[in-house]
């Protein structure tokens, strides 16, 4: 592959690492700029997905970790979530392979740009101060379809799951902001590997590149996972906001330009 020989392909994709690793780490979405900067590299669009998967794995992973260190995320609490996770991303990792994802690009801006919404106007959907961590799991079955639904759709394409993740923990299970954002974290990193796993038996994964932007997004998920654990909602909501609707906005253009 010719981009691979070229040093500023690899400068580029290190700087969007990092930065996609840090805006994952706060509120998801990184995917906005890893996928479209591996796709204009010229690495073919399975491909690309495969890789950003590899890459992806190391920021969620490690802002997970992060979560958890601090106190915001209790794995025993969430089995059925993680179990769920996994089996969606299967499903939504095999499904991407067999069919015409244009339905769904078109939905996608509509659904995202609600979220975006809904979460400028209530002043609760990112949580409040009031609300406290949570003292046992939640019920499995709000954790199994959260995380089958999800995770099929991070198998799939995986646009906004950040945000999906985050917004919906704090409506099915009552969790203050970064309590959210460790599940989201963590469950979007077992949506990760789970389809990072098909698509490397499925040749579709380059190891050198995933491995290089995965070191920066690494670097870019501890950053900002510290920087979201030390500035709470203040920080994490116009961010929020912003990043969605990039999101959104670029889905939109993809879809229907």
């Amino acid at each position: 592959m010719e981009f691979i020989s070229d040093p500023s392909s690899w400068v580029i994709l290190a700087a969007i690492g990092f930065v996609a690793g840090f805006i994952d780490a706060v509120v998801g979405g990184g995917g906005l700029l890893s996928i479209p900067a591996l796709l204009a590299a010229g690495v073919p669009p399975h491909l690309a997905l495969g890789t950003n998967k590899l890459a992806a794995c190391f920021g969620s992973l490690t802002s997970s970790y992060t979560y958890y260190k601090q106190h915001f995320f209790t794995p025993s609490f969430w089995k059925a979530g993680a179990i769920a996770t996994a089996i969606g991303a299967v499903v939504g990792s095999c499904i991407v392979f067999m069919m015409d994802a244009d339905w769904l690009q078109k939905l996608l801006p509509i659904l995202i740009i609600c979220i975006a919404v809904y979460t400028f106007f209530s002043p609760q959907s990112m949580g409040e101060d009031n609300i406290q961590a949570p003292c046992s799991p939640s019920s499995n079955k709000k954790q199994a379809s959260q995380g089958f639904i999800l995770g099929s759709y991070d198998g799939f394409a995986g646009p906004g799951i950040g945000a999906f993740w985050t917004v919906s923990s704090i409506k099915l299970h009552q969790l203050p902001l970064l309590h959210s954002c460790g599940l989201a974290r963590a469950m979007t990193a077992v949506s990760n590997v789970t389809a990072l796993i098909i698509f490397a038996l499925l040749g579709q994964v380059h190891w050198g590149l995933g491995l290089w932007m995965g070191i920066c997004m690494m670097l870019g998920s501890i950053v900002g996972a510290k920087t979201a654990i030390r500035y709470g909602i203040p920080f994490i909501k116009p961010l929020f906001i912003i990043v969605v609707m990039a999101i959104a906005l670029q889905l939109s253009w993809s879809a229907w330009s």
